[in-house]
């Protein structure tokens, strides 16, 4: 909070104050940003804003766009997003600031299609869709990873394979196609029940649930896990992936699904998001040796030795 600034109108302030707020936010992060920091603004919500634009275009008497809002409103938009960025500031002494605008759409009844939620999207390359069903489940932050994207993520594929592991983005498209995956299987699931399914797609449903709760799903206010490094992020993806590695192997000895469901080192990898980011590696060379004690034990017990 000592590093924060809150611009802030109520409803019953002149319209006017609420369409200059989000200016207001955007000029004393720059101010900020020529200085050397690196600011992050958050601009809750733009869809307010765009009302209040709507609002003083009418009452000027402008031609209306569509639903009502100016013409001019997807300009309005880039004009504010591209004020984000790095800049190598001027003056006598070198200096490197940014701004990072993270802009909340908030579209009447959840419709994407509206005017403002369309006109951001063509502006911005990351996007993070609230899920309402995630929230209702606890599971937070209820972003949907099957909704969400970012276009980024070939620009930094080099920058994540020279400073944190050369297969990163490699591990997040498995991890991606696995949630894919259990998207598709959910919906037989409901029809026949999981029992019903093969073993090989109960597996995917089982890691995709690991993926989900002990990866995804994060406790803000918890003192460990409430930041995770990239070194961490990656060491516990890795795991994950691991044990579905080696769940398919001995799945393929003969193994049932129910005996590595089962299995004990699923309550290590739950806990994991539980240690802290410099002692992760220890750990994390603690539950793979174990992780594969387990399953050389259940193959063993298969093959009756």
């Amino acid at each position: 909070m000592e590093r924060s600034t809150l611009i802030a109108n109520t409803s019953n302030m002149p319209v006017a104050a609420r369409e200059a707020s989000i200016y207001t936010g955007i000029t004393l992060a720059e101010y900020y940003r020529d200085m050397g920091y690196d600011v992050a603004i958050q601009a809750d919500s733009t869809s307010r804003w765009a009302e209040a634009l709507r609002e003083i275009s009418g009452k000027l008497e402008e031609m209306p766009g569509e639903e009502g809002y100016p013409a001019y409103l997807a300009a309005r938009l880039a004009d504010f997003y591209e004020r984000a960025g790095r800049v190598r500031t001027l003056g006598s002494e070198p200096r490197v600031g940014s701004v990072t605008v993270v802009g909340a759409v908030s579209p009447p009844g959840g419709d994407f299609s509206e005017p403002v939620t369309q006109n951001t999207l063509r502006v911005v390359r990351v996007f993070w869709a609230l899920d309402t069903s995630l929230a209702h489940r606890r599971h937070f932050p209820a972003i949907s990873w099957l909704r969400s994207y970012s276009l980024y993520l070939e620009h930094l594929r080099e920058w994540f394979s020279r400073n944190v592991a050369p297969d990163f983005i490699e591990q997040r498209e498995e991890m991606m196609a696995l949630l894919q995956k259990e998207a598709e299987l959910q919906e037989i699931v409901q029809l026949v029940g999981a029992d019903a399914l093969p073993e090989r797609d109960r597996l995917v449903l089982e890691v995709a649930r690991m993926i989900r709760e002990d990866f995804l799903q994060q406790n803000a206010y918890h003192e460990i896990d409430s930041f995770c490094s990239l070194e961490k992020q990656y060491l516990m993806a890795k795991i994950i992936l691991e044990w579905y590695a080696q769940a398919k192997e001995a799945m393929e000895s003969g193994v049932g699904i129910a005996k590595i469901a089962g299995m004990r080192i699923k309550d290590a990898i739950a806990r994991m998001k539980y240690e802290r980011n410099e002692t992760f590696r220890e750990k994390y060379n603690e539950i793979m040796r174990a992780m594969k004690d387990e399953f050389e034990q259940l193959k063993k017990e298969r093959s009756g030795m």
